[in-house]
């Protein structure tokens, strides 16, 4: 067992991980534009539900929570330390709802899982110029300028053993470890363009993520395991 420590959050518990092969809000719909790398919001600019802005690529974002209302995070393999919630690019004229069920079978391998809530409107972050070039050159010589999401909240129906990093098996995988935080770990580990949709984002989801007091400590999970039944805190 390894312990490991991040900004606030000491002492979390570091376990081999099952297969490391590889609500509605009043008033008009609104956009919130986010510029990067700042942790505040630009400005706001009026927008339909249906519609991202130009310029944006349609991105899903996925926020799952477990039956102690903690959600699922996980690091990226490409950017050390990086923690986020599970996203991907919604295709063609593929309906939100339909690429957020796709993306987190994809990223995580779950299936058993149901929508709580919805943000119904867009939220959007900008690109670091080096991200923005590296992201446009893998996506085919794209020009996108940030992604354009639409977030979604899911509550976890199945066991533990269900999560697997390596997806289905369609994509190449993205993550290496994965664990349940509170709203605030999520925030902190965050890589800085993102953090103020997510702040956005957990505000609105905040109603069904009452915290659990009982819970001090979280276990990360990475490489191969025997059984999640022999995990003790």
């Amino acid at each position: 067992m390894v312990v490991a420590s991040f900004g606030r959050w000491p002492g979390l518990f570091i376990w081999p991980a099952i297969n490391r092969s590889v609500v509605i809000p009043t008033g008009p719909p609104r956009f919130v534009r986010f510029a990067s790398p700042s942790a505040k919001p630009s400005k706001l600019v009026a927008a339909s539900m249906e519609n991202p802005p130009p310029g944006y690529r349609r991105n899903v974002g996925i926020c799952l929570v477990n039956p102690e209302s903690k959600i699922f995070s996980a690091s990226r393999l490409d950017i050390p330390g990086a923690w986020q919630m599970p996203q991907g690019g919604v295709d063609g004229e593929e309906d939100p709802r339909v690429a957020a069920f796709r993306e987190l079978k994809e990223e995580t391998g779950v299936t058993s899982a149901e929508i709580l809530a919805e943000v119904p409107y867009w939220l959007t972050y900008d690109f670091p110029p080096e991200v923005r070039e590296k992201l446009n050159k893998q996506w085919g010589g794209t020009d996108w300028k940030g992604q354009a999401q639409k977030w979604f909240l899911f509550r976890f129906t199945g066991k533990e053993e269900e999560i697997n990093l390596s997806g289905d098996g369609t994509e190449k995988p993205e993550f290496e470890e994965w664990t349940w935080m509170t709203p605030e770990q999520v925030i902190e580990l965050a890589v800085e363009f993102k953090k103020p949709v997510y702040e956005q984002v957990l505000q609105f989801f905040k109603p069904h993520l009452q915290p659990d007091s009982a819970a001090s400590q979280t276990k990360i999970i990475t490489g191969d395991q025997p059984s999640f039944g022999d995990l003790t805190p």
